[in-house]
């Protein structure tokens, strides 16, 4: 959004897990390499690939990004497209998480609620 600023993180990375052959071959690895590496890894962890959720200074949001580590010093950072979270481990974002109550998703929700003559109507 900011292409001048600086995104922070919160420290958490949800690492990206690869079942296939094909996306290792994806990511520029050799296809007889790549065969060999699921077959002895039947889940590769990839260390340079990872989600996190970014913080914007500039309009105070948090957003979860794609970042792929190309180097020490070098790397992109793209949104994070719905279908990625399908490739890490114990997340499913489209799943509320169990440990809130009804009464917190109900309170955390309520800025999305109707509208009434241009007014929020919390009910």
């Amino acid at each position: 959004m900011h292409q001048d600023q600086i995104l922070h993180g919160n420290g958490k990375k949800y690492f990206l897990h690869l079942l296939s052959a094909e996306a290792l071959q994806q990511r520029g690895m050799a296809a007889k390499t790549a065969r060999l590496v699921i077959h002895a890894y039947p889940v590769f962890v990839l260390s340079n690939e990872w989600l996190e959720e970014l913080f914007c200074e500039q309009c105070g949001s948090n957003h979860w990004c794609h970042i792929t580590k190309h180097s020490p010093d070098q790397y992109t950072v793209r949104w994070a497209p719905q279908h990625l979270w399908e490739q890490v481990a114990h997340v499913d974002p489209s799943v509320a998480n169990p440990t809130v109550s009804e009464y917190t998703r109900k309170q955390a929700r309520r800025h999305q609620q109707k509208r009434v003559d241009g007014k929020r109507f919390y009910g």
